[in-house]
């Protein structure tokens, strides 16, 4: 997969996360495609703002880490590998504009959530804001 706007070093370094004792993990195996539409995504959009590259907060989560992330809700897209928590070097607040704006040109179909400092991007397949 060729990337311009994403490390995929941060994306495989976000599953090294610990909350309280508990661990976060790389993704089953067979949820490891399901990233791929959702880089393809968050790189687009990174392109589109020439705003640098992209810090990764969180991707995968598993059960267990999940529940220990405060508001985390227990069907996150983060359990099934299709969502990530992006920082890009500009306002959270133009990330999530943007984001939104791509996705309603056509360019996936997902959620957008906008947080101070960061942004939350899946591709669930209906979009959906907060």
């Amino acid at each position: 997969m060729r990337l311009h706007h994403i490390d995929l070093n941060q994306f495989i370094e976000s599953h090294a996360q610990k909350k309280g004792s508990i661990w976060n993990s790389i993704p089953p195996k067979r949820a490891w495609n399901s990233m791929a539409y959702t880089l393809r995504v968050i790189d687009r959009i990174a392109r589109e703002m020439q705003a640098g590259t992209v810090e990764v907060i969180s991707a995968y989560r598993n059960p267990a880490y999940n529940g220990a992330c405060r508001g985390a809700r227990a069907n996150s897209y983060h359990l099934q590998n299709m969502a990530a928590d992006v920082k890009f070097p500009v306002r959270a607040s133009k990330v999530t504009a943007i984001a939104r704006q791509l996705r309603d040109e056509g360019l996936f179909r997902g959620g957008v959530g906008g947080y101070w400092g960061f942004t939350h991007i899946d591709v669930r397949g209906e979009n959906v804001n907060w």
